[in-house]
C-alpha cells in the first residue's frame, strides 16, 4: 500500500505513554499494524516518545500532562504550539497522503481552518461529545475533514454538524487480545479492580462504597490527577487540591480507601498491570458518564475478567451481558452483581476479545476509512443516524 499517514498524537504524553494514557495507547497499538499493512506513518509526539514509526517530530522535548489541569491562562498555548507545529508540516511537504488526528477540539478546529490544499484529514473522537457544543454544534468543515467514534453510542449522541462529518466508528482494541482464546486459563485471586484515571465520571467512590458494603476487596489502579503514585500525592500536600481530581479522590474516594478491603496502588503498568487485572475476578466500571471507547474493558476481556458495569456509553456494545460480563441501569445492583461475577467463563471473555478487539481487526477498519476519506465522499452522502 503506497500511503502516507501523518499521526498526530499531540503534546500530553510520550508514545507509549509511562503508564495511563488512553489516547496514546491507542495510537501505540494502532501504529505498528498500519506500518504492517504497508501504511507509512509520520508520527506528531514529543521527543521522548519511543514508539517506532517511518518518521517523527515534534515540538516539546516531553509530555505536558502536568500542565492539563492548570488554569486557561496558563496552558492555553500548549496545543496551539503543538498544532502549529503540524501545521508548518504539511506547508513544507507534500508527501502526506492523510493526516489522522488524534488532539482535542483544537486538532480539529485548526486542520479544518487550513482549506482545500490541506491533505485529507480523519479526526478520532475520544471523549465526551457533549463537551465543546459551540464548536460540534456549529462544524462546517467541508468534504476535505471527517471525523470518526470509537462506538457507536458515542456518535448517536453527537450534535448533528458533526454527525454530518462522520464516516463511522471503530471499537478500541488492545495487543493483550492477540492469541487470547489460546492462552493459559489465568489464576483468580479474591478481589475486584477498578483501572483508570481516578475522576467522578470512572465512579471511583460509588466502587469503594460498594466493596464495603458487600464486603468485596478492591483495588482502585490509575492516577490522582497528575499523581501516579500514593507517596506523589501525599508529598504534594494542600497545593494539589488546586486540582479537581485530587478534591474528589480527598472528599468521596479515600473515606472509603482503609488500605484493606479497599486499597488505592496508584498507576499500575506492563506485567504488573496484567497480572493485577488477569488475577481479578471482575472488572467494576461504576460509571457516572457515557464511556467513549472503553479500553479497560477490552483489556479485561482479553485477560479472561469478566466485567461488572453501569450499562452507559458503549458498554453494551462491547460487553454480552450474562457472557462477558453483568451490566446494569441500578446503581445500588453493582454490588450484587460483583458477588455474581464468578459464574462466568474467563475463555468466554477471551475468546470475545480474540475475535473482535485485536489490533489488526482496528488497523483495517482505519485503512478502509482512510480511502474512504481520500476519496473525498460529499457531506450529503454520509449517513446521520
Amino acid at each position: 500500500m503506497s500511503l502516507t499517514v501523518l499521526m498526530n498524537a499531540g503534546p500530553w504524553l510520550s508514545v507509549p505513554p509511562p503508564g495511563y494514557g488512553g489516547i496514546e495507547n491507542v495510537i501505540a497499538t494502532l501504529v505498528p499494524e498500519l506500518r504492517r499493512l504497508g501504511v507509512r506513518v509520520v508520527l506528531a509526539s514529543v521527543d521522548t516518545s519511543t514508539l517506532p514509526a517511518d518518521e517523527k517530530f515534534s515540538v516539546f522535548p516531553d509530555g505536558q500532562f502536568h500542565a492539563l489541569q492548570r488554569p486557561y491562562n496558563q496552558v492555553c498555548g500548549i496545543s496551539q504550539a503543538h498544532l502549529n507545529g503540524v501545521v508548518r508540516q504539511l506547508h513544507r511537504r507534500d508527501d502526506i497522503d492523510l493526516v489522522h488526528d488524534h488532539v482535542e477540539a483544537v486538532g480539529l478546529a485548526t486542520l479544518a481552518a487550513m482549506g482545500p490544499d490541506a491533505p485529507p484529514v480523519l479526526h478520532t473522537l475520544h471523549w465526551d461529545l457533549a463537551k465543546h457544543p459551540e464548536l460540534y454544534g456549529n462544524l462546517d468543515a467541508g468534504d476535505r475533514v471527517r471525523v470518526n467514534g470509537v462506538s457507536a453510542s458515542q456518535l448517536a449522541r453527537a450534535p448533528r454538524a458533526l454527525r454530518e462529518h462522520s464516516v463511522g466508528h471503530v471499537h478500541l482494541s488492545t495487543p493483550l487480545a492477540v492469541g487470547a482464546d489460546r492462552a493459559a486459563r489465568p489464576d483468580k485471586g479474591d478481589h475486584t479492580i477498578i483501572l483508570g484515571r481516578i475522576n467522578p465520571g470512572k465512579g471511583q467512590d460509588v466502587g469503594a462504597r460498594l466493596a464495603q458494603r458487600v464486603g468485596v476487596p478492591l483495588v482502585l489502579a490509575g492516577p490522582v490527577g497528575p499523581y501516579h503514585r500514593p507517596e506523589d500525592l501525599a508529598a504534594a500536600g494542600d497545593e494539589a487540591r488546586q486540582n479537581p481530581d485530587v478534591r474528589f479522590f480527598y472528599d468521596e474516594v479515600a473515606p472509603h480507601v482503609d488500605g484493606d478491603l479497599v486499597r488505592w496502588v496508584g498507576t499500575v503498568a506492563g506485567q504488573e498491570r496484567d497480572d493485577l487485572l488477569a488475577g481479578s475476578k471482575a472488572s467494576l466500571f461504576p460509571l457516572r458518564w457515557e464511556e467513549p471507547g472503553g479500553t479497560a474493558v477490552v483489556e479485561s476481556l482479553a485477560l479472561g475478567t469478566p466485567v461488572v458495569a453501569t450499562a452507559r456509553g458503549c458498554l453494551p456494545e462491547l460487553i454480552e451481558h450474562g457472557r462477558t460480563g453483568l451490566l446494569t441501569t441500578d446503581e445500588d445492583e453493582l454490588g450484587d452483581l460483583l458477588l455474581a461475577a464468578s459464574v462466568l467463563d474467563a475463555d468466554d471473555c477471551r475468546r470475545e476479545a480474540a475475535t473482535r478487539f485485536t489490533p489488526a481487526v482496528m488497523a483495517q477498519r482505519y485503512v478502509d476509512l482512510y480511502e474512504r476519506v481520500r476519496q473525498g465522499v460529499p457531506s450529503r452522502q454520509l449517513q446521520v443516524a
